[in-house]
């Protein structure tokens, strides 16, 4: 499997945020995205999960479900973390897993080191809980793509360690990770897109 862009151009408000684009990465690599703020890794990042149209150029996902969109064969993690706040943690979880269809809450909780917590309101965890949650998505129902925008906010060291041995399986598994990161994730990137300066 593989996922290419051919000539991405994105313009935001009236504005061109980055134009020519061209990347591929295939099973079992990781890229990671670099470049300062405002010069377009979440836009690349929502463009590839469906919630961006690019002004221009190709998005292509070989090998994937012909009769799927790239963004249904996608985890995207965002900075926000899609967490109810008057659900508990495993509810929450729940959620997830009868929208996306099928999914196993403990496994994902597991993950993440959220088992003690299942029952806790999500509105009361703190900023590291809630981005655990976030992430247990990930362990939660397989996708071949993971999207994650600066993943690692908010984790102390032991759940950036849990986030890097999760990864690493995806990886081997043949998964596919684009992370917009400045931080080590664990492992050095098969391949890195540095994106310009805002303008």
């Amino acid at each position: 499997m593989e996922l290419t862009a051919d000539n991405l151009n994105c313009e935001r408000g009236g504005r061109t945020v980055f134009t020519g684009v061209r990347f591929s990465v295939s099973n079992g690599q990781l890229m990671q995205l670099t470049g300062p703020n405002g010069s377009g890794k979440s836009s690349l990042l929502r463009m590839i999960a469906g919630l961006n149209e690019a002004a221009s150029g190709t998005l292509t996902l070989h090998g994937g479900h012909e009769d799927l969109a790239i963004e249904q064969q996608a985890h995207y993690i965002a900075h926000q973390e899609a967490v109810k706040t008057a659900l508990s943690v495993a509810e929450n979880l729940s959620f997830w897993r009868d929208f996306m269809g099928s999914g196993d809450v403990d496994k994902a909780m597991a993950a993440f080191d959220l088992t003690r917590l299942s029952s806790y309101p999500a509105g009361l965890l703190s900023a590291g809980q809630k981005r655990r949650l976030a992430l247990a998505r990930l362990v939660l129902v397989p996708r071949v793509l993971w999207l994650l925008d600066e993943p690692t906010v908010g984790l102390d060291a032991a759940s950036l360690a849990r986030l890097v041995r999760v990864m690493a399986g995806h990886l081997e598994k043949g998964g596919i990770i684009i992370a917009a990161t400045h931080v080590p994730l664990g492992r050095e990137p098969d391949t890195r897109l540095e994106l310009g300066q805002a303008a």
